[in-house]
This record gives structure tokens, sequence and C-alpha cells, in this order.
């Protein structure tokens, strides 16, 4: 049991697993070590190295050597300058994230109860108790609000013109009422 899950962290099943063979993080570490340039090792350099040291290394190798270096990278086991890896040094400071750091907290003395803060918005108004309540508005039976759209009943346009006569270009003349003049 303790060593499937031990294989399944390396991403190997255990039939895929030599017993003979160490852990990723564990040859990273050793060709690291071995080849000990100056301005560290490259991907390809250490793959070449535990190539060499180990014959009985599964297909996926490079794929596992990948993800293992990220991962050592992300936990801080190993430093990554100019696309090579190196050990971190003992004397530098801890890697600070992005942004400001937090304010530290003051610790409280033990006995105090902590009071939840103010609530969001801006606080009621107080209320006056001697003053006499407000009379309720008279309502005018309308709603309040603008009121809706009604529906078109009918439209108040013109006629369409019988079918075979042309419109000439242009507005049309003006239409005179037809008053009787005598």
């Amino acid at each position: 049991m303790a060593t499937e899950e031990i294989s399944r962290t390396q991403g190997l099943n255990p039939s895929q697993q030599s017993s003979s063979l160490p852990d990723y993080p564990q040859m990273i570490l050793e060709a690291i070590e071995a080849l000990n340039e100056k301005e560290g090792s490259s991907m390809s350099s250490i793959a070449k190295h535990i190539d060499s040291t180990h014959s009985d290394l599964p297909a996926s190798h490079s794929t596992l050597l990948s993800h293992h270096l990220n991962q050592m990278k992300q936990m801080g086991q190993i430093v990554m300058l100019n696309n090579n890896y190196s050990k971190p040094d003992p004397n530098a400071p801890p890697k600070r994230g992005r942004g400001r750091p937090p304010k530290p907290k003051v610790p409280l003395p033990p006995g105090v109860v902590v009071s939840s803060p103010r609530p969001r918005g801006r606080p009621p108004k107080p209320k006056d108790l001697l003053a006499p309540p407000k009379p309720k508005p008279v309502s005018t039976g309308r709603p309040r609000g603008r009121p809706p759209k009604k529906a078109k009943t009918g439209t108040a346009t013109a006629p369409p013109p019988p079918p075979g006569v042309k419109r000439g270009r242009g507005r049309p003349p003006k239409v005179l009422p037809s008053v009787g003049f005598q």
C-alpha cells in the first residue's frame, strides 16, 4: 500500500517502477551536485547525467523529469536562473512573493474578546422618540412611476394609392380641404 502511494507521487504505476531506481527529486539533486556547474545545470545535461548513471529509466523519462523539475522549483528545493537549475544558496534571503507584504498582526492579550467589525454601509439615523409619527401620504388612486405604453389601436395614415398609378418625384403637394366657396 505504501509503495503504491509513493509510486503515484512519482507518476509511475507499481508495475512500471523499478526497485533499484531512486525517486526523481533525489536523482535530480545528485545530478546537479555531480555536474557542479558554476551557472547551474541545464535540463538536457541533467537528463544526460541521469541517463548515464541509471540504465533502467521508464519510457516517459523526459516528461517525468520536467514535471519533477517544475515541482522542485516551485517548492524551493532548486532555483532556476537563465534556464539552468542549481541548488539554492543557503545564505540567500527567502524569496518574497509579489505585492506589498501584509502588516504584522499584534497578538492580543489573553482574555480579550474581539468584537465584530462595523457593519458595511451608512449607519441608520437615530429615531426621535418625542417626534410625532409621520402622516401617510394621501394616495390619488394612480400607481407610482411612469405609466406603461399603450398598444397602438390603428394607424391614421392615408390609404395607399390605387395600383398602377406611379408616384411622382419629390414631396407631394399639400392637399387643401374642400371648403365650399360660392
